[in-house]
């Protein structure tokens, strides 16, 4: 099966390069960088190292820089479509583990969990904690499903599962942050075959907030709810 590593980047110069560096050693057939209008020379690192640099030339967020990834990788015919983080808090030698279960057992969605039997994470902001244990519990309430890392961007996906016309991500309140949020609830909610496996998280950088994040603080936050809410009650597809 055709494999792509897939990174969404917004200024991440120095990191992104570490991230091309050890994703290119991971059994992926390319190593693919959407650039949400980096101007700090992210682009051109990851180039340098190998990478394919996919460019939006307008700052648009984060999920609209994952679905024009996705766009690529269906447009390539790929089977599975790894996403990981650009800011280097991902380990990708960890992806034969996120894309076995697809390989092997024929799952479709395989969730990355820090908080998994056999998975690790560094010291995290204390915000960080409560954030990242109390979505989980939104999620199982709302679909049933006793997921423990809701909010790790470290994910396999089977690209058949993009191919859904069910799944809707070219709608743009998923711009940002949601798409993420909404690809996994939809996969929860349509009865795709998932599961998570233990990965890392570590946080390279906390000594100031814009260099371990991009997220919004309580803006983004209380954005990150909208799928729950839209897809719950039926505002939104």
């Amino acid at each position: 099966m055709k494999v792509v590593a897939l990174a969404p980047v917004y200024n991440e110069k120095g990191k992104i390069g570490r991230v091309v560096e050890k994703a290119k050693k991971a059994p992926v057939a390319e190593v693919v960088v959407v650039s949400d209008a980096s101007d700090d020379g992210s682009d051109e690192e990851a180039r340098a190292l190998g990478a394919t640099v996919l460019r939006h030339e307008k700052t648009l967020g984060v999920g609209a820089a994952i679905r024009t990834g996705f766009d690529y990788a269906l447009e390539k015919d790929y089977d599975i479509v790894v996403v990981m983080a650009g800011n280097d808090k991902d380990d990708p030698s960890e992806i034969p583990r996120l894309i076995a279960p697809i390989v092997e057992r024929g799952y479709d969605y395989v969730q990355g969990s820090r908080y998994a039997a056999g998975g690790r994470f560094g010291k995290m902001p204390l915000h960080r904690v409560v954030l990242t244990r109390a979505y989980p519990w939104l999620v199982r309430l709302v679909t049933g499903f006793p997921i423990t890392d809701a909010t790790n961007g470290f994910r396999a996906i089977r690209a058949s599962l993009l191919r859904d016309p069910r799944i809707r991500l070219h709608q743009d309140w998923l711009n940002r942050g949601e798409l993420e949020y909404y690809l996994q609830l939809q996969a929860l909610r349509l009865g795709f075959k998932f599961c998570e496996v233990p990965v890392t998280k570590i946080y390279p950088d906390l000594s100031r907030y814009d260099r371990y994040t991009k997220i919004r603080p309580v803006t983004d936050w209380f954005g990150n709810l909208r799928p729950i809410i839209y897809l719950t009650l039926g505002i939104k597809p």
